[in-house]
């Protein structure tokens, strides 16, 4: 096999995996499920869950350290985070398993991220989440727990921002 027979493979293969999983539509969580119940383990120790996590408008984005768009989005969910978190917004930013948890935990503290930040170090968050693979992969949440809108890849922060504005005027 030439490298350049291999690559075009691997690019093949690449490109009719994110087909099929686009035809398939990711499986899984779909808007107006229920959000799955979480444990979700924070840098700090301390744990918190989908159950605690009701009464709020809440994101859940699945990224990773070595993940460029999620790298490159981070500044805007910190942003958002800032604008909605005293109208009753959460976030929660569940790192990958494969991501190393000091990389994580440097780059929660060197970019001062101000959400709650999970390591999902067995996968199975990300498994009950609808088996999420490609990073990022975001979920927003109504006050009642039940997914609204998934995102793969970077969102439209200005549809976010007004999905969640609808959502925190809803009771």
């Amino acid at each position: 096999m030439t490298p350049d027979s291999s690559l075009r493979r691997r690019t093949l293969t690449v490109l009719l995996a994110l087909a099929g999983a686009g035809m398939l539509g990711l499986g899984g969580c779909a808007a107006s499920d229920e959000a799955p119940a979480s444990n979700f383990v924070l840098l700090d120790g301390t744990t918190t869950t989908t159950a605690q996590l009701k009464g709020k408008v809440t994101l859940v984005n699945f990224w990773a350290t070595t993940c460029v768009t999620c790298v490159k989005e981070m500044p805007s969910l910190v942003s958002t985070y800032k604008k909605y978190q005293d109208k009753g917004f959460e976030t929660v930013a569940v790192a990958m398993s494969y991501d190393q948890p000091a990389w994580v935990l440097n780059y929660a503290q060197t970019r001062q991220l101000p959400f709650k930040v999970a390591l999902d170090n067995t996968g199975d968050i990300a498994k009950s989440w609808g088996d999420v693979k490609l990073t990022p992969t975001t979920y927003l949440l109504d006050k009642q727990g039940r997914i609204v809108k998934r995102f793969v890849g970077e969102p439209d922060f200005t549809a976010l921002h007004s999905l969640i504005e609808e959502l925190l005027a809803k009771s």
